[in-house]
């Protein structure tokens, strides 16, 4: 069905409620699993800092070989493979606990891993394509918001039941997978086949024009593996917290999401990608140099927890990231340049947690004063960025290439 005709459709069954459906359903899975992880390889499997990042370096393979993507949508509807792709996650999240060995841990990793990234792939490109760009940027904060709701049920029965009825790691991962793979075949079978106005290219491509969104891309998945991976595992190893105490943490992210992310969105639109993306980045070179300091000068848990919550709160900007984009794009180059972003994105993913892992244990501080860096450097990125970013003028130095010519 062409979207210009989904109008037509019932409110609940137009491509935005199909993507607020993804939005909502993703989440009770993979928040869930995030939300245990850290205590259950700790207890169960007696997980060190080393066994973690080669858990992460595992779990980021998939996000690595996402430029499968391009293959795959040969044959299969990216909306189908969306669905499909939540499935599995849902699947494999709900037998987590079957496996409480290294092995088995890093293979069903393996598993949710791959059906997350596809989804996310191809998730990122249906909001570019579905999304007018003067209600991107809204919109996404939304769905953004939409998704913090489902984690936030989701955390909130947590913090309820874990000690009230003494709940097992195996019942919470069944019901939160089997939730998200039961929602998602609704919708797989529920909503009509939508289609993009522009046809979608189905082969590799590396634009040279999208260079700084490619680099930008790079910086975001080697800075964002020090936050997910070792954050957490700071909260349980050197503080004591335990799974109700790690979920409150991601209670209090979640509400601060649910009421800012629409505003992000608004500041998105109000003072553009640029400023956007400068903010967020300078604040993460504080809050990391401030993770690294609660190492070098003894501070203490409140502190932590604080900076966890900002930092939660910094990366949500990052939507800016994909408007940015979106302004920048040829409309067919969304869907192949999503799944190669994603690669990109998952470069220094892939090698990154299981060094960081070793040298965490030579000196947590250390990952954290690298992860400032990292920041910085997306900082000096982000200044490259124009004001008004379009076609022709995706950086700030496309005006003296444009020119070259005439001289």
């Amino acid at each position: 069905m062409p979207l210009a005709d989904a109008r037509h459709l019932p409110l609940w069954r137009r491509p935005t409620s199909l993507l607020f459906a993804m939005a909502l359903a993703m989440p009770i899975a993979f928040a869930t699993w995030s939300a245990l992880l850290n205590n259950f390889v700790v207890e169960v499997a007696q997980f060190d800092g080393a066994d973690i990042g080669l858990l992460h370096s595992v779990r980021e393979i998939p996000g690595f070989l996402a430029v499968g993507v391009i293959a795959v949508i040969i044959f299969v509807r990216e909306q189908v493979l969306g669905l499909v792709s939540l499935i599995l996650l849902g699947v494999a999240t709900a037998v987590t606990a079957w496996f409480p060995s290294l092995g088995g841990i890093l293979t069903i990793t393996m598993l949710s891993s791959i059906g997350f990234h596809y989804y996310e792939t191809v998730n990122q490109s249906l909001q570019l394509q579905w999304l007018p760009k003067e209600r991107a940027p809204q919109m996404l904060g939304w769905l953004l918001a939409a998704g913090s709701a489902a984690t936030l049920v989701a955390y909130v029965l947590i913090v309820l039941t874990w000690r009230a009825f003494d709940l097992s790691y195996n019942l919470i991962y069944l019901v939160s997978g089997g939730i998200t793979a039961v929602l998602a075949v609704f919708c797989l079978l529920a909503y009509p086949q939508f289609e993009a106005p522009n046809p979608q290219v189905k082969k590799f491509i590396l634009r040279r024009r999208y260079w700084l969104y490619y680099a930008l891309q790079f910086m975001a998945g080697a800075r964002r593996q020090i936050f997910m991976v070792f954050a957490g595992f700071m909260m349980v190893e050197k503080f004591g917290f335990d799974v109700h105490q790690v979920t409150g943490l991601f209670l209090i992210n979640l509400v601060i999401n649910m009421g800012f992310a629409p505003v992000f969105g608004r500041a998105v639109a109000r003072f553009g990608e640029r400023n956007t993306l400068i903010f967020e980045y300078a604040g993460l070179v504080t809050v990391f140099l401030a993770y690294g300091g609660i190492y070098w000068f003894g501070w203490g848990v409140l502190l932590a927890s604080v900076l966890y919550v900002v930092d939660h709160m910094l990366f949500a900007l990052a939507l800016a990231l994909k408007t940015y984009f979106q302004k920048i794009a040829d409309p067919g180059d969304i869907a192949p340049t999503a799944a190669v972003a994603f690669t990109i994105n998952h470069i220094a993913a892939v090698g990154l947690p299981w060094i960081l892992g070793l040298l965490w244990l030579a000196s947590p501080a250390a990952v954290f004063g690298l992860a400032a860096a990292m920041a910085g450097t997306s900082l000096l990125l982000a200044l490259m960025i124009p004001r008004h970013p379009e076609p022709g003028n995706e950086t700030v130095f496309s005006r003296f290439v444009a020119a070259t010519p005439a001289e």
